[in-house]
């Protein structure tokens, strides 16, 4: 079964993807994020390639191409996509992210804002009542 995990008070949101990614790697792990809104997603694509000041975080766009996507350690989705030996999803929409179930971990961020609190407590609750193993780290 799908393993939750939540990280809560971050005050940047995209940073903490970045040090997510960057752990994911280290361990070998292959990470989706998902997020229907592809200006953020481009926003993130500049910080993986900034985040380290000695190196970048190999990632693509879904639509980059099938060969590259499969090659990649990091994709950034707009869309519901299979899961396709990936082992984290990183959920950036406000809602859960469509066929998650797929994946063996999924992340989700909120910031302190009062508003995305509000959106990570109907995820945590969805998730709890859906029967899914949760956890919870507070940033």
């Amino acid at each position: 079964m799908t393993e939750i995990t939540f990280y809560t008070g971050a005050a940047d949101k995209l940073l903490v993807v970045c040090r997510l990614c960057a752990k994911a790697l280290n361990h070998g792990q292959r990470t989706m994020i998902f997020s229907p809104d592809s200006s953020l997603l481009e926003k993130l694509d500049k910080l993986l390639w900034t985040f380290q000041s000695t190196s970048f975080l190999s990632h693509c766009f879904i639509d980059d191409g099938e060969k590259l996507v499969i090659a990649t350690p990091i994709v950034l989705s707009n869309r519901a996509a299979d899961q396709n030996g990936y082992d984290i999803l990183i959920n950036l929409h406000d809602q859960c992210p469509p066929a998650f179930e797929q994946f063996n971990r999924v992340i989700e961020i909120s910031t302190l804002s009062p508003e995305d609190k509000l959106l990570a407590r109907k995820r945590y609750r969805l998730y709890q009542q859906s029967g899914y193993e949760l956890h919870h780290h507070n940033l």
